[in-house]
């Protein structure tokens, strides 16, 4: 009896042992690590001013980002943990700040949540499996501290709502929304869009029949590929919102709004995130320069462009409250509307 106790306690015991050996392995302890509760996610398309709300947001004293450490060190949480307070203090900051800045850091993901960067779909739910689940938490909790103790998240594209949710059953989701012809202008204006390659190689997946035929019906036009790229995505994260998401755990922000009212955008998120209010954060966030660029779309693109992508996007503008749809002009009779 004794001898059947003791390889029950063993088995009882290995998964903790197998727990410590992780942590040990990324230079932690137990004891240094900190419960992960109601981490902040930021979700959005790409281009949709999200960067600029996430290093605002990061200034809050309450949260603790991923910086760039996390890509170059994936398995050293603590050090990413010392780099976030270091910066944090008034005079290293001065010399570190410009070198240590949030980011999303996708090859630190894929180290924990394989396939984490460009999956061919969108992250739900059921692709979260037990590993995984364990990994991503495991990584996470070495970086927390007891002031720094909530965990701040960015990701862009593929919404991922479900599979982080999955991981983060409390996690706070805020949704950056920027009218989609000035992400599509912003895609087709900076040399790391890969639509240029097309669907095929792109990061928004394959396209559906509808979409296809939709591209085809514009003769394949970029600019409209630049457009059904940030569709997609909206409408992933609208599925992902409906399918089991908690309305209590979503909030949106417009980009358009951050840069008109900044300080009143976040004191909203505050009061949604559940994080305090600070003095020196709602400063720095009145001493901060935003500035739109939303309308420069317009100088961007030609008429028949603009018209392009009225045409194409009208539902969607509208659903977000994108109202100006005042025709540009007419579509070139080259894109076959």
């Amino acid at each position: 009896m004794a001898l059947a106790s003791a390889g029950r306690d063993r088995r009882q015991t290995a998964p903790l042992a197998r727990d410590d050996h992780l942590n040990r392995g990324m230079g932690v302890t137990n004891r240094d690590s900190t419960s992960i509760t109601r981490p902040i996610i930021i979700v959005g398309s790409g281009r949709c001013g999200s960067t600029v709300f996430h290093r605002l947001l990061a200034k809050h004293p309450r949260v603790m980002w991923l910086s760039g450490l996390c890509d170059r060190f994936p398995t050293r949480p603590v050090w990413n943990r010392r780099a976030v307070i270091a910066v944090s203090n008034p005079l290293l900051g001065r010399f570190l700040g410009s070198k240590i800045q949030p980011g999303e850091c996708y090859r630190f993901w894929d180290k924990h949540a394989y396939g984490f960067s460009e999956p061919c779909r969108d992250l739900v739910r059921t692709d979260v499996t037990a590993r995984v689940r364990k990994q991503v938490r495991a990584v996470f909790e070495p970086m927390l501290t007891p002031k720094r103790n909530r965990l701040l998240i960015k990701v862009t594209g593929w919404p991922r709502i479900g599979f982080l949710n999955e991981i983060f059953e409390d996690a706070k989701f805020i949704h950056i929304v920027r009218d989609g012809r000035a992400v599509a202008s912003s895609l087709l204006h900076v040399d790391f869009w890969r639509g240029w390659m097309g669907p095929q190689s792109w990061r928004a997946g394959l396209l559906s029949p509808e979409d296809q035929a939709t591209w085809e019906s514009y003769d394949r036009s970029f600019v409209a590929l630049a457009g059904l790229e940030w569709r997609i995505q909206m409408r992933a994260i609208e599925t992902a919102r409906r399918a089991s998401l908690d309305p209590k755990l979503l909030l949106q922000v417009k980009y358009e709004e951050l840069c008109s009212q900044p300080l009143e955008t976040c004191r909203r998120v505050l009061e949604f995130a559940e994080l305090p209010g600070s003095a020196d954060f709602e400063r720095q966030v009145t001493a901060a320069k935003i500035r739109s660029t939303s309308h420069r779309w317009r100088d961007d693109l030609t008429p028949g462009q603009q018209a392009v992508l009225d045409d194409l996007l009208h539902e969607d503008l509208v659903r977000y409250g994108y109202h100006d749809l005042t025709k540009a002009g007419t579509i070139p009779e080259a894109v076959g509307r």
